[in-house]
This record gives C-alpha cells, structure tokens and sequence, in this order.
C-alpha cells in the first residue's frame, strides 16, 4: 500500500461523491480480462485485495482506488517476420509490388491471428483521492499511466476536473539554488544523485549518482550554466524521493520505521493491513505535498 511515485493532480472543484455513490459509478467500469482477440483492457479492482469486493475504500477523508490493466505481449519481431514472410509470398506468387496500405492491412491481420496465442502481463494503478484538501495522487511513475486513470475515472463518473500543479518559482531555478548556495530547507537532506540540463530543448544532460552533491565536481556543472531538473532527497527522516521539476516524486521510499508501525496486525488479516497503512500513508503524503508546494514559493493561481 506504500505507493512508490506520486504524481499530485489539483481538483478544480471539490468532490461531492460519497464512497457509496462513487462504488455504484465506478461498478460499470470493473474490470474483466482480455478477451481472446483483445489487445488491453483496462477496469476498477478493489484496492485492499482480491479477497474483497468494495471498489473504494475509504478513511481519514480519502477515498483509495485502483486500475488494474491487462496487456497482451506480442513482440514487434514476430509481427514483423510474419508480415515479411506474407509480402514476400504474395510478391512471388502474384508476380506484383505490396504498398504501404496493403502492408498495414495484413499487419492488422496478422496481429489479430496471434492475440488469441499471446501471452498477457497486468500491472495495478493504485490512487487516492484526498477529499479535504482536494488533491488527487497516483501511483505512476510514467504520465501516460496516471492519464489512463484519470481518463477511466472521468468515464465512470462523469466528469473529474484535475490540473498538474503550478507553483509561483521555477523549480529548476529553486532546486539549483539549493545546490549553489547551499540553502536546502532544514527539515530536507540530500541524497546522492541528481540530474542536471543544459538549458534550451537540445542542451546536454549529466546525470550524477553515488556523490556528494556540495561536491567541486557537481559545482562545476552549475558554473557552466546547467540546472538541477531531479534531486534525491530526504525528508523529515520519514522517506526518500527524487524530487523532479514537474513536481513528480519518484522512487519513493518511507522509513522504516514509519512502515513497521502496524507490524502489530496480523500478516493472515492482509485488508486490515493494507487499511491501516493507508492511513500511515495518506498522512504523510499530504503533509508532504503541502510541502513541496511551499518549497516553491506556494501554489500559484491557475
């Protein structure tokens, strides 16, 4: 239930479903496998395990979710050295050239035959939204998979307006500061490794790790001109993160000592587990993001 990345959306109005209302919405969305020639499908699973039912949980004024999503594997090779095979044949038989569109009509073809032989791979999205300080936060390290669920939850219930957070000072300007003026917030500490760009859309990227990051050698970047885009960092002693310019925390890791608070319940009573983590979690993360957003001068107006 330690989400891993956490991607912060802004709710531009606030969420007035009850959990029952939303289970109800979110129940013509559940999700069923693959069908045989089905390439993806993707639906609401309950978040506290398979051993339950409930779409939605919900504690503390946060309402937890998850996506789950099952792909069909088809190596792009195999499709290709079938098409290759069918396009030589049909050029040697018929004595005539194949064109792009008839290509992409028996690449089509050629996929539908081999979905129904392909073997699938699932993964879980888990979100949660946070009804008294209207933040939505997902588990994803990639934009593409939060956008997925925010488009299946806008598709179960209506409407859900979101935006990415905006702050009123330039990230990558702050967190360079922090480096080049040795500034960092007292309740931060840095990790080891960070990330550094060339500004401009074809300026050079330097990725450092395993450093002292107040280092001569990580300064001499800054000198140049670059500017830190991701910075791992401590906080709180509660957990770990690589924090980067779009406000994304990656590779999240919390303390020990904070995961080990609920060792106490039973590893055999896995929802009670998953529910008090929870609210370990949502606690932690909100608190965080407030903080994060202070770090950068505070939300901006949008």
């Amino acid at each position: 239930m330690w989400f891993k990345n956490i991607r912060a959306y802004r709710l531009t109005q606030s969420f007035d479903l009850s959990a029952e209302q939303l289970e109800q919405q979110l129940d013509g969305k559940r999700f069923e496998p693959c069908a045989k020639s089905q390439p993806l499908a993707m639906g609401w699973v309950a978040p506290l395990g398979d051993n339950t039912e409930a779409l939605v949980h919900a504690a503390g004024g946060c309402i937890l979710l998850c996506l789950k999503r099952e792909e069909k594997i088809l190596p792009s090779t195999v499709v290709k050295e079938q098409l290759e095979e069918k396009v030589a044949l049909i050029e040697d038989e018929q004595g005539r050239k194949v064109y792009r569109k008839e290509r992409l009509t028996l690449k089509d073809e050629i996929v539908q035959d081999c979905l129904p032989r392909a073997f699938s791979r699932s993964a879980r999205v888990y979100a949660y939204i946070d009804t008294r300080n209207n933040w939505m936060f997902v588990d994803a390290a990639s934009a593409a998979r939060a956008e997925e669920l925010l488009n299946l939850l806008r598709d179960s219930v209506g409407t859900f307006p979101v935006l990415l957070p905006q702050v009123n000072n330039a990230p990558a300007a702050t967190m360079t500061g922090w480096l080049a003026h040795k500034n960092l917030p007292d309740d931060f500490q840095l990790g080891d490794e960070c990330e550094l760009r060339e500004p401009g859309e074809e300026g050079s990227v330097v990725r450092c790790k395993g450093v002292d990051l107040l280092s001569e050698e990580v300064q001499t970047h800054l000198d140049a001109g670059r500017q830190i885009a991701r910075i791992a960092l401590h906080w709180d002693e509660r957990l770990r993160l690589v924090l980067a310019e779009d406000l994304c925390l990656r590779r999240v890791k919390f303390a020990d000592e904070l995961v080990s608070e609920n060792e106490d319940i039973p590893e055999a009573d896995t929802a009670a587990r998953m529910d008090a983590d929870f609210a370990l979690m949502s606690s932690a993360v909100s608190e965080l993001q407030d903080r994060v957003m202070a770090l950068f001068g505070g939300e901006a107006e949008q």
